[in-house]
């Protein structure tokens, strides 16, 4: 097999990705995590610039990129909707031109995908997804790893997603899990299923990687699941629809008895963080032994990393 060069790419969602490409990011992840807990300390940016563009605010993917990128001697320059013109005095081509010309690489976090796609086609240098309403890619590499972590290759392990089946992670978990060999299934309300778009897309990848992709409003369909994910209820821009979201989703909340319908003693719970205890998961669930929440929170950081150090040509 030829060597995995992904020096100069983009990441905008992982069906831009190969299988291989995605296992590489991940043993980089691994491998950048050992170093950080060996107390070696790199400096493969010295000299680079980073863009982080937000529309929306954040913790985990700003704090991420920005200590990922520092501490490796790269200079992050966090520019929010009141510090530049993106897509209103200016336009997003144009911000993406000059943009483009005076740093090595963009992160951006924002609503539309095709704003990112739009950065990526005219900036010249690698763009990064940091989050829209469609993919949420860095977030669920640092899922998988974290999965790994617990249970080693992810191939022909279960996750599941239980919550809102056509947000944005549980969107972005379906495509790497189909490409990696996971068994996904999204157990949902029917109302509030992923679109049919992505699922056959899915099933594609899923026959080559040997997963399976299902969809499901049956609780026991978590039966023998490695992991259970939620996530919020009511995402960014969508507040207004919170008391439809509690009323189709109050009987998806990942509590003890939801976990304990695994059938596994060692399912782990996944959560993207930031969570509302008690809404779509249980105080006891999420502070209790089976939470890897904050394992998780802390891989954005490696994921991130390896992504960095892959596409700007250091790995």
């Amino acid at each position: 097999m030829d060597p995995i060069v992904l020096r100069g790419r983009s990441l905008l969602t992982w069906k831009d990705y190969r299988a291989e490409e995605i296992r590489y990011l991940l043993e980089l992840s691994k491998k950048v995590k050992a170093e950080r807990q060996r107390g070696e300390r790199h400096q493969r940016f010295v000299g680079r610039t980073l863009a982080l563009l937000f529309e929306k605010r954040s913790t985990r993917t700003r704090c991420a990129f920005e200590t990922a990128f520092g501490e490796e001697g790269g200079h992050p320059v966090f520019l929010s909707t009141q510090d530049i013109q993106l897509g209103a005095k200016e336009s997003v081509e144009d911000t993406a031109r000059v943009l483009g010309r005076m740093f090595d690489a963009i992160e951006f976090r924002g609503f539309k995908q095709e704003t990112v796609e739009i950065l990526a086609k005219y900036a010249g240098v690698p763009v990064y997804n940091g989050l829209t309403d469609t993919y949420h890619p860095t977030q669920v590499l640092a899922d998988i790893m974290t999965l790994e972590e617990d249970f080693g290759d992810c191939r022909g392990k279960k996750l599941c997603f239980v919550g809102d089946g056509r947000n944005n992670v549980a969107r972005s978990l379906m495509i790497i899990c189909a490409k990696l060999g996971v068994h996904y299934t999204v157990v949902c309300p029917s109302e509030l299923q992923p679109d049919a778009a992505t699922v056959a897309l899915c099933k594609e990848y899923a026959r080559e990687s040997g997963a399976s992709i299902q969809v499901s409003s049956e609780r026991d369909a978590v039966e023998g699941a490695h992991a259970l994910y939620t996530d919020v209820w009511v995402s960014m821009g969508e507040e207004s629809l919170r008391e439809q979201r509690i009323r189709l989703l109050t009987p998806y909340r990942v509590d003890e008895s939801l976990m304990a319908r695994t059938g596994r003693s060692d399912t782990i719970f996944l959560h993207c963080l930031p969570a509302v205890k008690g809404e779509e998961v249980s105080y006891e669930v999420i502070e209790g032994p089976t939470s890897r929440v904050w394992d998780e929170a802390e891989n954005r950081k490696h994921t991130i990393k390896a992504i960095l150090l892959a596409t700007l040509g250091e790995a």
